[in-house]
């Protein structure tokens, strides 16, 4: 069984390296240009707009399902600013230190995400063994393909160990067993995506 993670292309926010959770952000003309060779049955997606384009651009001809519990964390009051606007925030230091006990104002905590994102795979694993499919592309967001990493990888490795590019999806190939029984897949496989030149 091969389940892909995509990140959504590169954005307007993405290129100021703002936070960028709940809120939305046009996706740039370049990335309207990324293209892909593969195909899968099926399909998932943030139900956030710039994972829905890129999913449109990856995969023309695919409807997915959106689910909002594969959103990016909410990062309340900090969405939209960047690390030079919060560098001399107290609250925002101590939330660099230590982002799992630490909560952005009005945002969710990391035990909040997880646990969301969490419900969301299950209710795509649901999906997937109940119409026993061999392939599904997950277009989503860098927070959520590194928890899922956490989770699922081969090796286990702390969050911020993991990378989540624009540029490339991953695929996690899992057996079965380890499917049914929400264990960890045999192997990765990065998966390249290439610019159109005439698109």
């Amino acid at each position: 069984m091969v389940i892909a993670l995509f990140r959504h292309g590169v954005t307007e926010e993405n290129k100021r390296k703002a936070y960028l959770g709940w809120n939305d952000s046009e996706l740039t003309v370049e990335s309207a240009k990324m293209s892909t060779s593969k195909n899968y049955e099926s399909y998932f997606s943030s139900d956030l707009q710039r994972c829905i384009r890129t999913a449109k651009i990856l995969f023309p001809t695919s409807i997915p399902y959106q689910l909002k519990e594969l959103r990016e964390m909410n990062f309340g009051e900090w969405e939209g600013k960047t690390y030079d606007d919060l560098k001399e925030d107290q609250h925002y230091c101590q939330w660099v230190s230590d982002v799992v006990s630490v909560c952005p104002p009005r945002g969710e905590s990391f035990h909040e995400f997880t646990s969301r994102v969490q419900t969301g795979w299950k209710r795509i694993m649901d999906v997937v063994l109940l119409q026993r499919l061999k392939s599904c592309a997950i277009i989503t967001h860098g927070g959520v393909i590194r928890y899922l990493l956490t989770k699922y990888a081969p090796d286990k490795k702390d969050f911020w160990c993991f990378q989540a590019q624009h540029d490339q999806g991953i695929e996690l190939i899992f057996s079965k067993e380890a499917l049914k029984g929400d264990g960890r897949c045999t192997s990765l496989l990065e998966v390249p995506l290439m610019v159109r030149e005439n698109g």
